[in-house]
């Protein structure tokens, strides 16, 4: 099916070196060792543990619960016995720690009883909870939780269901070796997407490089008689990139500000995530597993499937690399990272292994100057200002890098690849978004810290209004009770002098329990007053001269102007100005 494709701006064309590792089909891993499974591999909530050392396990079975809506759950790749849930190096820049499930599998790799769902007959709500359980998450590289994209945007109609097969990263092959040998089963899962969204169309789109790629999925989606287009778009880095992809296949620009491109009718799916969905609803099998690819330098380069949670020095072993290696690099060259320490485990989002040496990957020359040629910003797919964020970020005025849209960089490293001073321009953006994270961070500590202040002082301040209040009802209630038994008394005497038949006197003071309840009042209120003022009463002032007297009286006065003290009270009027 021929399309009307569009261009994005900018992008770049490295060299692809693909050929090295997508000759030879898929093989299956060896068993590890021993499996780390981090419990947070996805973008969300961190998975609360739910077995402990010395638990025995099945293949499959949940050992992480997912821990809110945006978040997945985490299974047992294999049989075996829990070691321990501890902290251990996670695959990230950074090189923290991460809480993770160690398993000694015991060879057996026996499942867990799995149950499929009918996604067609079930409740939507049933599937996206069943695949929530099952762990499915973006397998693209973003790993954001498959069933918080399959809710429809509320208000707006799906036009566009978008399957991503580009995988335009150089050195990955690991979704094209997927759609060559398994397309069956991603149109398959890619049904499953367009019964769930009821898109208008689905495109999937896939780099002219992979020719292989594009006739398998053309032939299954012909096989299965689905309305599927398969499109053939322009070799290009990042076209694989979601808002790239979408403007290529349909034309729709993405806000840089828009996070979520459901709101314009439009959904990405990368190919790997359709099949691992599909396994979960027909076979009721969680994401344990995934096909990455081991290339670099390195003899054998090939695509395995990997069970998640196997050390990566393991799996490199299995390409034989050479002497020479100085690091695994996970992802591609342009936007991966290598990993802190050999031992790190394969996660959900690991797609590729590269051998690092300084052969295949030269040393940068020493940074130099920038001298605003501007090639940055002609090859920024998001059409930014990279040189002037750099200029910012370096000086630390993190404020105008968030004026030039700093938050739009998704780190494609176009930037960094055709600089002419060789500044490493990615890596002041990280810098720079971690600052502003961090000082957002404090920032919202000492917000909730105010609040909790301010509502402390409210509170005390409530309760001690309350307690002068009931005190005031208290001293009311106890002199009209006074009164009321004073004028009982006064009652009785005169009953007992007065004439038997002499009718009483109108004119005899009568008993007023809410006049009595204001005068108890006023009275607590001038004793409180005069309390306060004795507690704050100057000492040693006997003998004062007449200045020092007079300047104690305006201190006084001024005092009381300032409300620190109660003035004077007045005593009330009497019965009679009543």
């Amino acid at each position: 099916m021929l399309m009307n494709l569009f261009k994005f701006k900018g992008g770049v064309k490295p060299p692809s070196n693909k050929l090295q590792s997508n000759h030879l089909p898929i093989a299956q891993a060896p068993m590890p060792s021993r499996l780390i499974v981090p419990l947070h591999q996805s973008i969300g909530g961190t998975p609360r543990p739910i077995v402990a050392a010395g638990d025995h396990v099945l293949k499959g079975q949940m050992i992480g619960q997912a821990d809110g809506w945006i978040s997945a759950a985490v299974h047992a790749p294999t049989s075996g016995t829990v070691l321990e849930v501890a902290m251990h190096v996670r695959p990230h820049p950074s090189g923290l720690d991460s809480l993770c499930v160690v398993i000694e599998p015991d060879g057996k790799d026996e499942w867990i009883t799995r149950t499929p769902i009918n996604h067609k007959a079930a409740e939507p709500a049933d599937v996206f909870h069943h695949l929530q359980q099952c762990g499915i998450v973006g397998l693209g590289g973003a790993g954001f939780p498959a069933h918080g994209k399959l809710t429809p945007s509320k208000g707006v109609a799906m036009d566009e269901l978008i399957i991503n097969g580009a995988e335009c990263e150089p050195f990955i092959t690991c979704d094209d070796l997927l759609m060559r040998e398994r397309a069956d089963e991603v149109v398959r899962g890619i049904a499953v997407f367009r019964d769930l969204l009821q898109p208008k169309k689905v495109l999937i789109g896939i780099e002219d490089n992979k020719p292989e790629a594009i006739a398998a999925m053309r032939a299954a989606v012909d096989a299965q008689n689905e309305p599927f287009s398969v499109v053939a778009v322009p070799t290009l880095y990042p076209a694989g990139g979601a808002k790239q992809l979408i403007r290529v296949l349909t034309g729709k620009e993405v806000p840089g500000s828009m996070r979520s491109t459901a709101d314009m009718g439009v959904q990405v799916f990368n190919v790997g995530t359709a099949y691992s969905a599909w396994r979960a609803v027909a076979y009721g099998e969680p994401l344990v597993s995934r096909i990455l690819t081991i290339t670099g330098n390195v003899h054998a380069p090939r695509n395995y499937e990997v069970l998640i949670g196997t050390p990566m020095d393991e799996l490199l072993a299995l390409a034989q690399p050479h002497p020479d290696t100085d690091g695994i690099l996970m992802g591609g060259p342009m936007m991966g990272f290598l990993v802190p320490n050999p031992q790190v485990p394969v996660v959900k989002t690991t797609n590729c292994l590269i051998a690092h040496d300084d052969r295949l990957f030269p040393p940068k020359a020493p940074e130099m100057p920038c001298i605003r040629c501007g090639a940055c910003a002609r090859a920024c797919p998001h059409e930014l200002q990279p040189f002037e964020m750099y200029w910012f970020a370096r000086a630390k005025n993190f404020g105008k890098t968030q004026e030039y849209n700093i938050f739009d960089c998704i780190e494609c490293g176009c930037c960094s690849y055709v600089c002419p001073s060789r500044i490493p321009l990615v890596q002041y953006f990280r810098f720079a978004k971690s600052e502003i994270w961090a000082r957002e961070r404090e920032k919202n500590a000492a917000d909730q810290a105010k609040a909790r202040f301010e509502f402390k002082q409210y509170r005390e301040e409530r309760e001690k209004a309350d307690k002068a209040e009931k005190l005031a009802k208290a001293a009311a209630a106890q002199a009209a009770k006074k009164a009321a038994e004073a004028a009982a008394a006064a009652a009785a005497e005169g009953d007992a002098t007065a004439p038997a038949s002499a009718a009483p006197d109108a004119a005899s003071p009568t008993v007023n329990p809410e006049k009595d309840a204001k005068r108890a009042t006023i009275e607590a209120a001038m004793a409180r007053a005069k309390a306060q003022r004795e507690a704050v009463q100057p000492k040693n002032v006997d003998n004062l001269t007449p200045e020092q007297q007079q300047a104690a009286a305006e201190i006084e006065a001024r005092r009381v102007a300032a409300h620190l003290v109660e003035p004077e009270p007045v005593a009330p009027p009497s019965e009679k100005s009543e």
